[in-house]
């Protein structure tokens, strides 16, 4: 099975073990955005994973 490249750019393991993730479609359409919302754009939220999955997709 491939990796789909493009999500697993979006994800990063911190060295806690948490998944944070960037929201799609994010990457060079804020120059007419407001300020705020592309500052928005940029934040990571955490990503939920059961743990069997974490252990299969991540190694």
């Amino acid at each position: 099975m491939k990796t789909n490249k493009s999500y697993t750019k979006r994800l990063r393991v911190t060295k806690t073990g948490k998944i944070l993730m960037r929201g799609k479609g994010q990457n060079h359409f804020n120059a007419k955005a407001r300020r705020r919302k592309q500052l928005g754009k940029r934040r990571v939220v955490p990503f939920f994973m059961k743990q069997g999955d974490i252990a299969r997709f991540l190694a």
